[in-house]
C-alpha cells in the first residue's frame, strides 16, 4: 500500500532521512518507535502527504503522493477539536466539509461509499451520553474518542496516529489501546501508530519501525506477530520484546541537542 522510495527530507542544519526506503502492505499495523528527534512525526507528516520530500518519493497504491488524500485519516496527540463544537458537531466536521465541496477526489473520494453515520459512531465509541457537551467539559480520553469518531466517519483505509495516548493516565490509555486494535481489525485498517513508548509499540505494532538518530538511511525492522490482542500483554514474548526494544534504544547514541 505504502512504499517509500528512496527519499530524502531535511531541516537545518541536516538531513533527517536520506536514500531511505521502507514498505506497509495494505493491513498492515506499524508501530514508529525512536528517539526523541529521530523523526518519527516528520515521517508521518510525509506520509500524510503534509511534507514532501526533497528527493525521492511516496507512493500509496502506486500513485505518489503530492498532497494529503482524501483516504487518509490523521490522529494528533492534542485531538484537534474545535472548542467552540460540541462533541456531535466534532465528530461530523468531516463529513461536513466533504459535502461542500463534493466528490472532486481532493478533499473526497471520486466514489465514496456509503458509511456509518455519526449516531453510530458515537455510540460505537460510547460517546453518547456526552454529544451535547463542549471539549472543555470532557475528559482526555473523550476527547480523543472524539477525534477517533471524527477520522472513522470518513472511512479511511490508512490511519496514521501520532503519539495519540501519550498525555493520558495509564488506565485510559490502556483502554484506548484495546480499542485502536478492535478498530483498526473491525475496519481493515492499515495502521501506521508513532510512540515513544515501547510497551505501547511491542502492544500495538505486528511490525515495529525502529528510528534512529538523523539522517536515517536503513529500515531497522522488528516483526512481532503476536501484537494486536490484548492478552498479549501478560505473555512472556511481550516481555522479552519489551527487553528488546530497551536494549536496542538504548544502543542508538544520542547526540546533545
Amino acid at each position: 500500500m505504502i512504499a517509500v522510495e528512496a527519499i530524502t527530507f531535511q531541516y537545518s542544519p541536516g538531513p533527517v532521512f536520506e536514500d531511505f526506503s521502507w514498505r506497509v502492505q495494505r493491513g498492515d499495523t506499524w508501530a514508529v518507535l525512536g528517539p526523541s528527534g529521530c523523526g518519527k512525526s516528520t515521517l508521518l507528516a510525509l506520509l500524510a502527504g503534509l511534507l514532501l520530500p526533497s528527493s525521492g518519493r511516496v507512493r500509496i497504491d502506486g500513485a505518489a503522493l503530492l498532497r494529503p488524500r482524501p483516504q487518509t485519516g490523521l490522529i494528533l496527540q492534542d485531538y484537534g477539536l474545535l472548542p467552540w463544537a460540541t462533541v456531535r458537531q466534532n465528530a461530523g466536521l468531516g463529513l461536513k466539509v466533504r459535502r461542500f465541496y463534493g466528490a472532486d477526489g481532493i478533499h473526497a473520494p471520486r466514489d465514496p461509499v456509503p458509511g456509518r453515520s455519526v449516531d453510530f459512531w458515537l455510540d460505537r465509541l460510547g460517546l453518547v451520553p456526552v454529544a451535547d457537551q463542549y471539549p472543555a467539559q470532557l475528559s482526555g480520553g473523550q476527547r480523543q474518542r472524539t477525534a477517533i469518531a471524527r477520522t472513522l466517519l470518513l472511512q479511511p483505509d490508512l490511519l496514521l496516529m501520532d503519539e495519540p495516548f501519550s498525555s493520558l493516565d495509564t488506565p485510559t490509555r490502556e483502554a484506548l489501546q484495546v480499542l485502536t486494535m478492535e478498530l483498526a481489525a473491525e475496519q481493515n485498517l492499515t495502521l501506521v501508530l508513532v510512540t515513544h513508548a515501547l510497551e505501547e509499540a511491542a502492544l500495538l505494532g505486528r511490525k515495529i519501525l525502529l528510528l534512529h538518530e538523523p539522517p536515517n538511511r536503513l529500515a531497522d525492522l522488528v516483526d512481532n506477530p503476536g501484537a494486536g490482542n490484548p492478552a498479549y500483554r501478560e505473555s512472556r514474548a511481550y516481555a522479552g520484546l519489551c527487553q528488546d526494544l530497551r536494549r536496542r534504544l538504548e544502543m542508538i547514541p544520542v547526540r546533545p541537542r
